[in-house]
């Protein structure tokens, strides 16, 4: 009773899976195209910023080295940026920071990601599924016609076309795969890079005394800072209660 069931249900046809499978295509290509101007947009010269970074640093020039990294759309640029306006601290605390700034970095970089590896897991099953169903369809009408060799050719271009939904299960699938490591590997050197960065100003902090000191000054010059001197400051005629 229950197989006569799932006959009739299977015998509703295939064709509903290649649309669906079209349709995860589309949505499969559109995420790699913003994922690609997405990366496009915060792709940056790292050589050449390393390099001017380490003159900047060299000089004391923290407000130059700051102007630079605020300057540059790439991530690694984004996440020194947030260690230099700590250097004031230990460097543990700058290192805290930068693990902060990279798991807020991380979390923009891999949005679409679990979407290119489901289609890439799952897509070929999803075809697979098609061709099952095809191949059902196929053979029942196969039992109908009784034996009759002359229908049999009718029967193998069932069981061709069915075969039509396992290729377009990998046709999603395999550019999805590709994609998804390739953000991957994306992912792995915005944080490498980034890592860089930020190690080459923590050793110019520990190298250079004065330009830790004039991180301090400029830290205690900033608006933040005065703002909260002037908040902690006791007004002035105050009378302290008994």
């Amino acid at each position: 009773m229950l197989i006569e069931r799932l006959l009739k249900v299977a015998l509703l046809g295939s064709s509903w899976v290649l649309y669906l499978l079209l349709a995860l295509s589309v949505l499969s290509f559109s995420t790699m195209a913003e994922r690609w101007i997405f990366f496009r947009r915060r792709t940056d010269d790292l050589e050449a910023l390393r390099h001017e970074l380490g003159k900047k640093l060299d000089a004391s020039d923290l407000d130059g080295a700051r102007t630079l990294l605020e300057a540059s759309p790439s991530f690694e640029a984004r996440v020194a940026a947030e260690a230099l306006r700590w250097a004031p601290c230990d460097p543990e605390a700058i290192k805290d920071i930068v693990e902060s700034e990279l798991a807020r970095v991380k979390k923009e970089v891999e949005r679409g990601l679990n979407l290119l590896g489901t289609l890439g897991n799952n897509a070929p099953f999803i075809g697979l599924f098609g061709t099952v169903l095809g191949v059902i369809i196929a053979f029942h009408q196969l039992g109908q016609t009784g034996g009759n060799t002359s229908a049999m050719g009718g029967v193998m271009a069932g069981i061709a076309e069915a075969l039509v939904a396992t290729g377009v299960g990998l046709f999603v699938a395999l550019p999805a795969v590709v994609a998804y490591n390739l953000v991957q590997k994306r992912i792995g050197d915005i944080e490498v890079d980034a890592i860089a960065l930020t190690k080459l100003l923590t050793a110019h902090l520990k190298a250079n005394p004065e330009l830790r000191e004039r991180a301090r000054e400029a830290a205690a010059r900033s608006p933040r800072a005065e703002t909260e001197t002037e908040i902690g400051e006791e007004p002035a005629g105050a009378v302290t209660a008994a």
